[in-house]
């Protein structure tokens, strides 16, 4: 609903500003949502999915993703959005699977894309590989150990020469002690290899004076703790007392060794300690536990240390501890088939068995609980774990192109150098491309800085294939044009279940002289970000409606990205990184983020909760427009709160603006092109008056929209209509419009104004109130409709620079302040029953301030303040006088107009002065009598 409304009105207020804006929606079709349905549908009839034909499965995702595709356009429709909704995007469409294939295969041919092994976070529900964008932290509770590594090998730190005496002593009560880690994840233990420490960190030796007796952390037992961490560390641990032996610098603990804490049961190699700038001494014990194939920072510490450790004999393998069921293998001694997290998403017996474990060798310090945020799916919603596994990876700082070569235009080194990486392409354009709001840019950046590889294969059925074979022998992908080129035509004309007809690969190899025997034909989908990140490519490159020649190019078009703030790291994330990685720059020059909806009281929305406002829910109570006045007055920026409460005064500001409206519709009933008052020279100062507001609003206006801030539209737009016109300007002129004679050069000039009003707030409005500025527009043109004409085709409407009036707007400015001194002092008067119109009334208006005493010379006061008659006199007035404190140098006193009531215009006049031919009405009244042709 947000997006939507937003996206339309960026398009409706840029056509209207004089450029072609296209929207043309679009729907990501494939991925694991749709997966999830098709086989529940198959569990309700008992059948399972891995007995289905692949490409059976596949057109049954395709179906369930058209029916919705179809019922979700008819809703947005209703939302007054503007778009090519005949023929929109959608990434099933055939042509879209090719392209998106031919973007994967430009990744391969430039070397960017690679198979390779690293910890990904992986869904157990799922069975698949999940990107940072979809994944979503939640609260969760998880067991946590301090477990001891008891230290087998260790120096003084000292260089060179033999260790003895104090030195020789120092290193052989290290050797006698040991290292203490704290993790959330007892599980992967068994996947240990390293421990990481900081040398920037104060360490220290520490002895336990006194425990209770059956405690795990024993009296005379040594430990090697972060200084600042090892009061919180015996506190978890139920230590009494404790002391400092001596501190141990970080020199010492790189030279050191220690044993896993279950060596004797399959873990019988060395643990070394690495150096990493990950670790803190925030929390835990400052030394990090470090399985490389279950965390990011464990695998960058383990990987960029592989040749030291290489020299010290250590295994640099990665071992598989867990399975793609969450179960532990073989490469896990002592714990194959205990589970880490089961197929419904519980918690397994994996940490149970491993303390238990940890128990028995006497190397655990303590154990606990805690609730912290933890990665979930954000589809099941259950936790993730990080597991080892090979995938498909598009590489961050591989250099494309000529390796290393330094840019010249910006010799300033950046994330990952200055060579032409993918990394380093994405954080260029990142500065070249405007961010509404501006926070987003450093948003993004820091995604993009600090992010790993991207991990572009799933292991499901629905999506589009990574196209590629790979030699068996020689793990090299095939790149061949020829292959790419038939591929890409297959799935133009059959789409990408093409690829899985083909179940040897002999239909692209065995053409160009390959063995399919020789090759491995991947069958991993890609990941649906790389979908949608491909949608520039076989949209805006390949429809003759959308194709762009962008400012970049040098061009006058310009390509805006608009969704949610989580697409920063979503969409946003992957269209950028594939534009950059194919096409060397970003596919878009603007890219408006926006919040969420959330209900009245700040709380996210659910079901469950019963606090979802449905969008139409409010179109069938109160219409589409209320929404898009909520959307359009909010500030976007941020998240926004929604419900019936809130939505009421949105009713309210919208039955205003409406009145206003239909007001100018029936005033202009009595308006045409013979009675215009051609020259605003000529008109009364008040009508010159409006013309210069208008001439004011139009810019703001219009940069207000140019700048995508369509709250200050509202606000300008609801100020001046409700405040200025309907409180001011309509209402003295009622009098005017209603009772002037036909001829009347100030009725004349008032209906040309009107007409100016209706013109240019119907079109300032029509990009958020879409039906209502049609139906007035439509109502007020007919003719318009009859050839096929709209609102939305016309630009807003310009209010000439040349009305501007700044001296006369002041001169007004000073006659209003005294209005409201005398509208002030006839509210106390209708308030005690002693008037009931104000045209009942004659004030006698004191004015003791030169200037504003100067701007009433030659004004009607009468007419301004609706009055029968006004007197004005300079000077303080008498003390019972009405004052307003913020109006200072005006009095007021109140008095009964002198007369009889007009029969036509209500006002209050000498019956002496009335035409005898009409003597119940004031002589203007006789005279549009007269005009009418009304006899007395």
């Amino acid at each position: 609903m947000l997006n939507k409304v937003l996206k339309d009105l960026v398009t409706r207020s840029q056509q209207m500003l004089g450029h072609d804006s296209n929207y043309v929606p679009g729907w990501d079709c494939h991925g694991l949502p749709i997966e999830w349905k098709i086989e529940e549908q198959y569990r309700a009839k008992g059948l399972n999915k891995d007995d289905v034909d692949v490409v059976e499965f596949r057109k049954e995702c395709r179906a369930f993703a058209e029916k919705w595709v179809d019922i979700q356009r008819e809703e947005f429709k209703r939302l007054g959005v503007e778009g090519d909704w005949a023929n929109p995007y959608l990434t099933m469409a055939y042509p879209a699977e090719a392209q998106i294939a031919r973007e994967i295969m430009k990744f391969a041919e430039t070397g960017q894309l690679y198979r390779g092994s690293k910890p990904v976070m992986w869904s157990v529900v799922e069975k698949t590989a999940l990107a940072e964008a979809e994944v979503e932290y939640e609260e969760h509770t998880s067991d946590t150990v301090y477990a001891a590594f008891p230290v087998m090998q260790a120096s003084s730190g000292t260089m060179g020469g033999a260790v003895v005496g104090p030195e020789f002593e120092k290193a052989a009560r290290l050797a006698n002690a040991a290292i203490v880690i704290w993790t959330t994840t007892p599980w992967t233990i068994p996947g240990n290899r390293a421990i990481s420490f900081h040398n920037k960190i104060a360490y220290g030796l520490y002895r336990v004076t006194a425990a209770p007796e059956q405690n795990w952390a024993k009296v005379g037992a040594t430990y090697v703790l972060a200084k600042n961490l090892a009061e919180s560390v015996f506190k978890a641990a139920k230590v009494e007392a404790f002391e400092l032996v001596e501190d141990i610098s970080s020199e010492q603990l790189a030279t050191v060794t220690v044993a896993h804490p279950l060596r004797g049961h399959g873990y019988d190699f060395d643990v070394p300690l690495l150096d990493g700038d990950h670790v803190t001494d925030d929390a835990g014990t400052g030394f990090v536990h470090t399985a490389p194939g279950h965390g990011r920072e464990d695998f960058d510490v383990w990987t960029a240390n592989g040749r030291q450790l290489h020299e010290r004999g250590i295994e640099t393998r990665i071992p598989y501890t867990v399975d793609a069921d969450g179960r532990f293998t073989k490469e896990a001694p002592g714990f194959e088939g205990a589970q880490v997290i089961t197929d419904k998403g519980e918690k397994g017996n994996a940490n149970d068995v491993v303390i238990k474990a940890l128990v028995e060798a006497g190397n655990i310090v303590a154990r606990g609980r805690l609730k912290h945020q933890y990665p979930h799916s954000w589809r099941s919603k259950k936790p993730v774990i990080f597991r080892n596994t090979p995938q498909w990876f598009i590489a961050m700082d591989k250099p494309i192109g000529e390796a290393g070569a330094p840019d010249a235009a910006d010799p300033k080194p950046v994330a990952g150098g200055n060579a032409d990486t993918l990394r380093n392409r994405a954080l260029k354009a990142i500065k070249q491309t405007e961010w509404v709001p501006a926070a987003g840019e450093n948003r993004i950046n820091g995604m993009i800085a600090n992010r790993p590889d991207w991990v572009v294969s799933r292991q499901r059925a629905w999506g589009v294939p990574i196209t590629v074979f790979v030699e068996k022998e020689s793990k090299d992908i095939l790149v061949d044009p020829a292959v790419n080129a038939a591929i890409a035509e297959a799935f133009e004309a059959e789409g990408a279940d093409a690829w899985f007809t083909d179940t040897d690969g002999a239909r692209f190899l065995k053409p160009f002289g390959y063995d399919p025997a020789k090759y491995e034909r991947v069958t991993d989908v890609l990941d649906v970000w790389f979908d949608s990140g491909s949608t520039h490519a076989f949209t805006l490159e390949k429809r003759a409606d959308l194709k762009t020649h962008r400012i970049v190019d040098g061009g006058k078009d310009r390509v805006m990205y608009l969704e949610g703030s989580d697409q920063h790291r979503g969409w946003f994330h992957s269209s950028l990184l594939e534009s950059c990685g194919t096409r060397g720059r970003a596919p878009f020059d603007i890219v408006l983020t926006h919040g969420f909806c959330l209900d009245e009281k700040g709380e996210k929305m659910s079901k469950s909760k019963g606090n979802v406002t449905a969008p139409q829910d409010i179109i069938k109570d109160s219409g589409a427009d209320i929404l898009r006045l909520w959307v359009a007055a909010a500030d976007y920026s941020d998240d926004l709160r929604i419900g019936k409460e809130i939505l009421k005064t949105f009713v309210e500001t919208y039955r205003k603006l409406r009145n206003t409206m239909r007001w100018m519709l029936g005033t202009l009933a009595h308006f045409s092109e013979e009675i215009r008052v051609v020259e605003p020279q000529t008109m009364p100062e008040l009508e010159r008056l409006m013309l210069h507001r208008l001439a004011e609003l139009g810019p703001q206006v219009e940069e207000a929209y140019r700048t995508y801030d369509y709250k200050k539209v509202v606000f300008l737009l609801s100020q001046f209509m409700n405040t200025e016109l309907s409180a001011f300007y309509f209402d003295v002129r009622k009098d005017a419009l209603y009772c002037d004679p036909r001829s009347s050069h100030v009725r004349r000039s008032a209906l040309t104004v009107v007409d100016h009003l209706f013109r240019c707030l119907t079109t300032w409005l029509a990009p958020i109130l879409v039906f209502t500025a049609e139906e007035a527009w439509l109502e007020r043109y007919p003719d318009t409709k009859a050839q096929d004409g709209s609102v939305h085709l016309e630009l807003f409407a310009e209010a000439p620079a040349g009305w501007l009036d700044p001296e006369l707007a002041e001169r007004w400015s000073k006659i209003r302040r005294v209005r409201r001194v005398v509208t002030g002092a006839l509210e106390l008067e209708r308030a005690a029953k002693r008037i009931g119109s104000s045209l009942e009334a004659a004030p006698q208006v004191f004015v003791s301030d030169a200037d504003l005493y100067a701007a009433l010379s030659g004004v009607d006061l009468a007419e301004v303040s609706i009055t029968s008659d006004i007197r004005i006199e300079s000077g303080e007035g008498p003390a019972e006088a009405f004052r307003l404190a913020e109006v200072p140098g005006v009095a007021v006193v109140p008095h009964r107009a002198e007369g009889i009531k007009c029969a036509r215009s209500w006002k209050y006049f000498d019956p002496a002065t009335a035409d005898p031919a009409y003597p119940e009405v004031t002589p203007r009244d006789a005279k549009a009598l007269k005009e009418l042709g009304v006899r007395a």
